[in-house]
């Protein structure tokens, strides 16, 4: 006997289902993801904390869970809900069902929802808080809202200090080191320090509150910062260090939330998108090259510019370097007068699948004629 659910939106409307994972209430920001492939990559994503994710595939848990994937210690996101999970996971490397793992960490989920009309209404009235109610945390439709209204919003939610390492860790150069970078940590994801470690880069993972003096003690040829879960427009002390980074000509490389945040360092205003972009199949435009990359995108926040647009900042001028034909939506910066730049995607996951890994080796380049 399978256990009711629902998921309940802001807005009223209701999706029954039945419980995934572990049975209870929980509250977020419900969005999708159009990912068809990659779904323990988007659940252990830090990224995606405070969000209900919502599977646009159908079918969910074909490969179960391994032990291999994970882009952190745990899963990030607040509630899961799918279509037509997976009776009996099949693949090689798998330890265990993808229920058993949601369970296990105590993720609140739903199944049996037809997410074809979910997702349409989000795209249609945009992501709006949600929660998902299964067990005895099944209520009556009007309490369930009331519940769901009372959560924060996701728009002035500082999240990065709920994901960011407690502690420094370092993750060591394969081979001879060649430059050494501090990673500000706003949700950083495994195989960040993994490509920046391939390329001889020694990474020093930092915690997001790190001053420019914790920064500048380890003695970095780059600062990088990495992608994270909420509001840009909280995160001051991010902003305030990234510009110190740019008074000194450290070598700077942003991706995601650290695209949103050295965007805000140039003076850019920032805005809360009204579906966002999640999946591995987004289209980005560079505009040096022409080229298209398919990418891998989760963000909610956007900066504000046009593709093209050259500004002045307080540090010289830069210029909106990539964009997203979709909707036109600013997808990387470059400046011109210090060595800085960033995208909105992340180069680390394989969506084209090495369409954006150069721009680690951009980063390298950077690095190295700071040297010279």
């Amino acid at each position: 006997m399978r256990t009711p659910a629902a998921l309940v939106l802001e807005d009223g409307r209701v999706f029954r289902g039945s419980a995934y994972g572990a049975e209870g209430v929980t509250l977020g920001e419900a969005v999708f993801c159009t990912g068809m492939t990659g779904y323990q990559e988007t659940l252990t994503d830090p990224s995606y904390c405070g969000q209900i994710v919502v599977q646009t595939a159908p079918q969910i848990g074909n490969t179960g869970w391994n032990d291999e994937d994970d882009e952190s210690a745990r899963i990030w996101v607040r509630g899961y809900v799918v279509r037509d999970p997976a009776r009996t996971p099949s693949n090689w490397r798998s330890r265990r069902g993808l229920d058993d793992e949601l369970a296990r960490q105590g993720i609140v989920g739903i199944s049996g929802v037809d997410t074809r009309s979910l997702t349409r209404h989000l795209r249609e009235r945009g992501a709006m808080r949600a929660g998902v109610f299964s067990g005895a945390a099944l209520a009556g439709v009007d309490a369930m809202v009331d519940q769901v209204l009372a959560s924060p919003p996701m728009k002035g939610a500082d999240l990065a200090g709920e994901v960011t390492t407690d502690k420094p860790y370092v993750i060591g150069a394969e081979g001879e080191r060649r430059f050494r970078v501090a990673a500000l940590d706003l949700g950083i994801k495994s195989n960040t320090p993994r490509q920046l470690s391939r390329r001889g880069i020694e990474t020093h993972i930092l915690p997001a509150a790190s001053s420019i003096e914790d920064l500048l003690a380890v003695e970095p040829d780059g600062v990088f910062l990495s992608n994270g879960p909420g509001d840009p427009e909280t995160q001051a002390h991010a902003i305030a260090v990234t510009s110190a980074v740019l008074r000194r000509e450290i070598p700077l490389f942003g991706i995601c939330f650290g695209n949103q945040i050295l965007g805000r360092a140039l003076g850019l205003g920032t805005y809360k998108m009204r579906y966002g972009h999640r999946g591995i199949n987004i289209p980005v435009i560079d505009l040096d090259t022409g080229r298209v990359a398919i990418t891998a995108q989760n963000h909610g926040f956007a900066l504000e510019g046009e593709p093209g647009q050259a500004f002045d900042s307080p540090f010289g001028t830069a210029k909106v370097s990539h964009y997203c034909p979709n909707d036109g939506c600013v997808e990387g910066l470059r400046c011109v007068d210090v060595p800085a730049f960033s995208v909105q995607y992340h180069p680390e996951a394989a969506a084209g699948p090495h369409d954006a890994a150069p721009l680690f080796d951009e980063f390298v380049t950077l690095m190295e004629k700071k040297a010279q």
